[in-house]
């Protein structure tokens, strides 16, 4: 095994993991395309800007209301969501929190 082998076997391993990665953000791609083609669809135009504007301020939460909204359409026990019924999902999402209160003397 000389150098200029060592190189090669190297420069098609990295090519490997190259393609490899690129095959997994073009999967990752379609993947949110296809999200937001099914969401767009259920969701009215107000209740998509609230899902907007909640994935700014709370990812997290934001991620798990779409996951939950995809399941239900898939499902077929959702048609259409408008912004009174998304509220209610996230107040029913959010209920699960506990409160804190503090109490200054």
């Amino acid at each position: 095994m000389d150098i200029e082998e060592l190189r090669q076997r190297r420069a098609a391993e990295l090519q490997r993991q190259l393609a490899q990665q690129q095959a997994e953000a073009e999967a990752q791609a379609q993947y949110e395309m296809q999200k937001e083609s099914l969401l767009k669809k259920v969701m009215a135009p107000d209740a998509k800007s609230r899902l907007t504007r909640l994935k700014l301020a709370n990812p997290a939460l934001a991620g798990k209301v779409e996951q939950l909204l995809i399941y239900l359409a898939q499902s077929g026990k959702i048609q259409r969501i408008d912004d009174a019924t998304f509220k209610e999902i996230l107040l029913k999402i959010r209920g699960k929190r506990k409160e804190t209160t503090i109490i200054r003397k």
